[in-house]
């Protein structure tokens, strides 16, 4: 069936009236995005192996529609993708575009490149110039080479491919940056600086390529664009940026106005900006490009936008840009040898130029070969901006069919080579401390003249867990002879999003987090607030860190600073929370993955880990009747065990706040319960090695040091603490029933390695959530009525504990809480 523009309509009246929908423009594009967005998702699950950036995936997903593979069959082309739907798929992928240039605009901070110093600026320039000397050398071989190259002009032919082989895409980089964990190190943040630089100056000789272009009739019209070209810079950063920084202003969270009506005008700008652009005969791009750049980057303004256009840019809009080139690469073109010969020479020149510039730079700078070589491979990423230049190129008539499939393979395999070869080259060493959580601990509390120092590494994902934190931590703080410090982690999860990436440039503490202090855009104004509060409360200081990763290795960050920082515990949040909405507890899971990351750190941790179930810690504290102060109740439940032993430690830390009101239930099995107690010990239960190998006799010393170390506790606290002995038949039950009664805000309970006894009755009750435990499993369950918060805590080494009987806790000439803190 034959079409023109005039006979093209928008949507069919169905099969049932004898319509084939996919011969109307509508219906055909839902099945071209949906075909386009499965292809390129089902590319990038089978290079995830490879830790390829998504765009090399979308990349070869676009070139397989097309001629290059599917596109060789004739009726596969003729119905998903035929030639009259090509104006309309190219329209909606353009548009994507223009909001994909101007999110590109949004990340790049010119403050910080102007602040990036002498070494970015001095790789930059050597990774842009190198690449354009041998670009001239390449020019006249594709000339020559390619049939049809000399009948474009060769400045204009020179620029493209100038361009072509020093482009940096800074957006892609960072994501190889991220996924590679080395934004903090010396090689990413120079890399990210250059790279910036890099984008700007490709942009600009970009624009000054298509304005030769553009005057092929008239040398003329090329310097009537650049002059225009100007005046619109200049026009925005004369007019329309300080309108930006007023918007930017009256968008911030200080004023109490709806920002729906200027986030519209802005989005409707980013158009505006680009019509003029093409008005002018640059490029629609580059007004979007120029906009993103003048709008301020501190403040809430670029967050918010970026949240509101990234995911429909990314998710849906780009794939489409990238099917279109796709459709247009033909890798079949390249015939013969002389053409593949002409391709490894395109490549080798792209590598050579911005490696060895880029190499070289770096050594005069003093940058070890290792780093400078793995700069060198870093600038050599292109993606998607090396697409945008060269289908500018294509549009502009300057490159062929041929030239441009032979440039779209060399700009897919620099960017393939980039992940691997950096991840071969340089391998940054984060050396740790050769002594750990507990040997810190047993070193510092043997220490004479210094008060101990509880260290705890407490992890945030968002501003709903920072109450119950601050309240927890609050509650554990003693008000004798103990000094906290609290180092609080923001998990951030870092995603194709630009949003990461710009929370990344601004935190610049992903990989190995940094502990600095409170910045903006790392903690919200709100969370700021509360901890710089916090922190003024004697004998307690708090250091905020942030770690930006990927949820299969956010683990990876927390172990490491609570190794660096000697954190003797981490405390983490349940993957799972609760809000009360009227006399329901609604439940809010917030994702599989955060419990992957808990579940990863239990294994991994160099010392203790809590887990902290929150249902409003603190948040319904009574008054007490004695003198009015607020009290927390909080109950500790003890089994015995290492992780019970962990507990009633933690517990003991409470003990004479004034603020918290701490009751002790020891659960002891009824004897006659259960004839068959077993005596083989579960998956939760660690087997250590003594002198007397026997079970019996291990069982024997595990519980001596329940009873030593209860012992200690209730000669200190009598009277300030309130002991229970429960005897119990059914232990689930009774645990349930403590934690429905109200009468207390949290329970502190421990994982699990209990006695035998515990094990054996425990062992029949089905426990949804492993890595908290039995009991634990149980509190976390919803649907129980449970109103109380909880907290889990798995004691790191059990080895060292139940050896170490000798150990007190508690000071009993003064009968205060001691110092000696070696197990917590």
């Amino acid at each position: 069936m034959a079409f023109n523009a005039s006979s093209i309509k928008t949507s069919s009246d169905g099969i049932w009236q004898g319509e084939n929908p996919l011969q109307y423009a509508f219906p055909l594009l839902i099945i071209q995005t949906t075909l386009v967005i499965l292809m390129s998702r089902a590319v990038a699950f089978f290079l995830k192996p490879l830790r390829q950036p998504k765009v090399v995936a979308e990349i070869v997903g676009g070139i397989i529609l097309g001629p290059s593979a599917l596109g060789r069959n004739k009726d596969f082309t003729h119905w998903v993708f035929p030639s009259w739907s090509t104006p309309i798929l190219e329209s909606v992928a353009s548009m994507g575009l223009l909001f994909f240039l101007f999110l590109v605009g949004l990340e790049l901070d010119l403050n910080a490149i102007r602040r990036s110093g002498k070494k970015a600026l001095g790789i930059a320039v050597a990774g842009i110039s190198l690449p354009f000397i041998f670009g001239i050398g390449v020019t006249f071989l594709l000339r020559k080479a390619i049939k049809m190259s000399d009948r474009i002009g060769y400045a204009e032919y020179f620029v493209f491919i100038g361009v072509s082989l020093s482009i940096t895409a800074f957006p892609v980089l960072a994501r190889i940056l991220a996924e590679l964990k080395l934004l903090t190190t010396r090689v990413g943040e120079t890399a990210m600086a250059a790279a910036a630089l890099n984008d700007v100056v490709a942009w600009i000789l970009l624009a000054l390529a298509v304005a030769l272009a553009g005057g092929a009739h008239s040398p003329l019209v090329s310097i009537w664009v650049l002059l225009s070209g100007l005046a619109f810079i200049g026009f925005m950063i004369v007019v329309v940026r300080p309108v930006m920084n007023w918007v930017a202003i009256k968008c911030s969270s200080d004023h109490n106005i709806v920002d729906e009506g200027y986030i519209c005008l802005t989005l409707a700008a980013v158009m505006v900006s680009g019509f003029l652009t093409d008005l002018i005969g640059i490029h629609a791009i580059f007004g979007a490009f120029i906009f993103g750049l003048i709008i301020p980057k501190r403040g809430e303004l670029a967050g918010r936008l970026i949240k509101r256009i990234e995911d429909f840019v990314f998710g849906l809009l780009l794939p489409l840009y990238f099917a279109s080139n796709g459709l247009k690469t033909d890798v079949g073109k390249i015939q013969g040898a002389a053409a593949w010969g002409v391709l490894a020479v395109v490549i080798s020149s792209a590598c050579a130029g911005k490696i060895l510039g880029t190499f070289m730079v770096a050594l005069l700078c003093t940058i070890p070969v290792r780093e400078s070589l793995a700069l060198g491979l870093l600038m050599n990423t292109k993606g998607l901006v090396e697409l945008v230049v060269l289908n500018i190129g294509r549009e502009k008539k300057v490159l062929n069919d041929e030239m441009f499939a032979i440039l779209v393979m060399m700009a897919l395999f620099t960017t393939f080579m980039t992940t691997p070869t950096v991840m071969a080259i340089y391998k940054p060493e984060h050396k740790l401390p050769a002594i750990g959580g507990c040997e810190f601990w047993k070193k510092l509390s043997n220490s004479k003249g210094t008060d101990a120092e509880l260290r705890i590494l407490a992890c945030i994902r968002g501003p709903g867990n920072s109450p119950s934190l601050i309240n927890l931590i609050k509650s554990s703080r003693s008000t004798r002879r103990f000094i906290t410090k609290l180092y609080v982690m923001q998990l951030v999860e870092l995603t194709d999003r630009s949003s990461s990436i710009v929370m990344v440039q601004r935190a610049r503490k992903n990989g190995i987090p940094c502990i600095g202090r409170f910045h903006q855009g790392e903690f919200s104004e709100q969370r700021a607030a509360a901890f710089e509060a916090y922190n003024q409360l004697g004998r307690v200081t708090v250091r905020p860190t942030i770690a930006i990763s990927t949820l299969s290795i956010m683990h990876e960050d927390i172990c490491h600073i609570a190794e660096k920082k000697r954190a003797a515990m981490i405390i983490l949040p349940f993957h799972k929370q609760w809000k009360i909405d009227g006399d329901q507890d609604v439940e809010i899971n917030v994702g599989h993955g955060w419990r992957d990351v808990n579940e990863k750190v239990l294994i991994n941790a160099p010392c203790s880990v809590g887990v902290l179930i929150d249902r409003g810690f603190g948040l319904g504290v009574q008054r007490s009747p004695r003198d009015g102060d607020l009290l927390k109740r909080v109950c500790v439940v003890f089994f015995g065990g290492p992780d019970s032993r962990k507990v009633l430690k933690f517990g003991g830390r409470m003990v004479d706040n004034p603020e918290v009101r701490l009751t002790v239930i020891k659960f002891v099995a009824n004897a006659g319960s259960d004839g068959n107690i077993k005596t083989q010990s579960t998956s939760l239960e660690v087997s250590v090695e003594l002198d007397n190998n026997s079970t019996a006799s291990m069982n024997y010393r595990k519980e001596m040091h329940d009873e030593a170390v209860l012992a200690d506790f209730r000669g200190s606290c009598n009277g300030i603490a309130e002991y229970i002995e429960k005897e119990t038949e059914n232990i689930a039950e009774d645990v349930l029933a403590i934690a429905q009664s109200s009468e207390f805000e949290l329970i502190v309970v421990g994982k699990g390695r209990f006695p035998p006894a515990m094990v054996a009755e425990l062992d029949n009750h089905h426990n949804a959530y492993n890595e908290l435990g039995p009991i634990g499993g149980l509190l976390a369950s919803s649907g129980n009525g449970i109103k109380c918060s909880v907290l889990v805590i798995q004691h790191h080494d059990s080895t060292h504990d139940d050896k170490s009987l000798n150990l007190k806790m508690f000071n009993k000439k003064d009968g205060s809480v001691d110092k000696c803190v070696t197990n917590l």
